[in-house]
């Protein structure tokens, strides 16, 4: 990976995500990791005082664009297409699953606020072939620290042409996609061109996680991140 030192991926963590189901408590976060979602799980929601809250308005992650060589676009009109099957398979005349027609089996285990948004552009130069988030290839990028137990919101933004399977190990990503409780929990989330995903982390495992494109050859040359939870 360019400007990733040889035995750096050895060093992210790995884990298990098939936790056997039990009773929560009321303080969820001190509980790591958390349950996994089950027939015996509870969900556990914030105090009332708490439920209309709104994330942090300081969005880490978000850095304003410039055109250059390691960005060529900046997609001006984005939102989500959770209903869009992507190119060629719409209208041919078969019935394709999307991301809006996904539901979990069980609810998920944490229904807290998110407290902040971590804002994410998808760039690149496809004539090039460089590749980051925010028009940082991973040499150049810090890494992205999460607190131990925190509650975040993940804003993936694509300004490229083509699709990208972007994929953060050790933890679970919830897919906003309109399933209220029973969001679908997910390892990785592709994100079509000028679309706008979200999903909701709960930082539940400490470590040090790799957070990447899962198009390799992407990761390879850049689109790639550190995830630090501690």
């Amino acid at each position: 990976m360019s400007g990733m030192k040889d035995g750096d991926m050895s060093t992210m963590s790995h884990t298990h995500m098939d936790q056997p189901t039990e009773p929560l408590n009321d303080q969820l976060a001190g509980m790591t990791p958390f349950p996994q979602p089950g027939p015996r799980t509870t969900r556990v929601m914030p105090p009332p005082s708490q439920t209309m809250a709104r994330p942090s308005e300081t969005r880490e992650g978000e850095v304003p664009l410039h055109l250059g060589p390691e960005v060529v676009m900046v997609a001006m009109n984005t939102a989500p297409r959770l209903h869009d099957p992507g190119d060629g398979l719409d209208g041919n005349g078969r019935r394709v699953l999307t991301y809006a027609d996904l539901r979990a089996l069980y609810r998920g285990v944490d229904g807290r606020t998110p407290t902040r948004e971590i804002i994410l552009h998808l760039t690149g130069n496809m004539e090039r072939f460089i590749w980051g988030f925010d028009g940082r290839k991973f040499s150049q990028a810090e890494p992205i620290h999460l607190k131990l137990g925190e509650r975040v919101r993940f804003v993936l933004i694509n300004d490229t042409m083509m699709e990208h399977p972007i994929h953060l190990h050790g933890l679970w990503s919830e897919l906003e996609n309109g399933s209220g409780e029973f969001a679908p929990y997910k390892h990785t989330l592709i994100v079509k061109p000028a679309e706008r995903v979200t999903y909701l982390v709960s930082a539940d495992t400490p470590g040090r996680w790799a957070f990447h494109c899962h198009l390799l050859y992407h990761m390879e040359w850049g689109m790639f991140r550190t995830v630090i939870v501690s």
